[in-house]
Parts: C-alpha cells; structure tokens; sequence
C-alpha cells in the first residue's frame, strides 16, 4: 500500500516518527469527528484517533482513542483501508511525522465513561462536510478515500 505524506516540514527541525491510528465512524450516513478545543487556542476538527501506545496494536490504539475523546465503544475493520503519513506540530509544541493508519468502524454503543478527553466533543457530520472542516489535510483525504470505498 503507497502511504501518502502530508504536511511541509520546517528547515531544519526533527520530525521523529508517531505511529498512530485513527478512524472513520459511520452511523447513519453521518460519520464522528471530534471537536478540539484546547485553552488558549482555536478550536479544530479532527478525526477520533491519535498515538499508539506501547504493546498496542494500532486497532486497538484506535479503539481506545475513539472511547477516550468521544465516548464511544466501536467494532472497527481488522485492516487500515489506508495509510498516510503527516508531519505534524500539535499546540503543545513537539513535532511528529504521524505515521497514520486509518480503519473504518461503526458504533457499538455510546457510553460516556469512556470519555476522558475534557477538550474533545463529539459532533457527527456528513462526510463531505467533514472533509472540509477536518483541520489535518491527511484525515480530509482518508474521508475521501473511505468514500471512495464505500461506493
């Protein structure tokens, strides 16, 4: 599978390698997305999702972060439908090159004691809305690949 790059690198700075797993909720023609509003900062929109944790899987990271940010208990593919690649400067400063796996899911149940992430908000939007709002240009493309898929 190619795996794209997304993101321009500044000259001179390291951008180590951040496996990650994200993921393509779809409930009802509408799809997750999580509303980041972090103190001092804009907020932005992103795909549930984020850094694999050692001993992880990056399916299981990607179960893990989709009930962490936006309470929910999902059942995800057992494979990415696509890869891709991001370097990546979050606001608190460290840069990353993203090294992103993406799976598509739907929602097993809702359940709120799974949320951790305070400044993370569920919002559910249809996917070309969504790739639009989505701040990371590598999540907009993996909603267009997932749609792509999906036909």
């Amino acid at each position: 599978m190619r795996v794209s790059q997304f993101g321009s690198p500044e000259a001179g700075r390291a951008y180590p390698d951040r496996p990650a797993a994200f993921a393509v909720i779809e409930r009802d023609g509408l799809i997750a997305v999580v509303r980041v509003q972090e103190p001092g900062f804009d907020p932005f929109y992103d795909l549930p999702g984020g850094g694999i944790d050692p001993g992880e899987t990056a399916q299981q990271a990607a179960v893990r972060e989709c009930g962490e940010e936006a309470g929910l208990r999902v059942a995800l593919d057992h494979q990415p439908f696509t890869r891709a690649d991001h370097y990546f400067v979050p606001n608190i400063g460290l840069r990353v090159n993203t090294r992103g796996a993406f799976f598509a899911g739907h929602v097993a149940e809702e359940d709120a004691g799974l949320k951790i992430e305070d400044d993370h908000t569920l919002v559910w939007a249809d996917p070309s809305d969504a790739i639009a709002a989505l701040d990371r240009d590598s999540h907009a493309w993996a909603v267009a690949a997932w749609l792509r898929r999906a036909r």
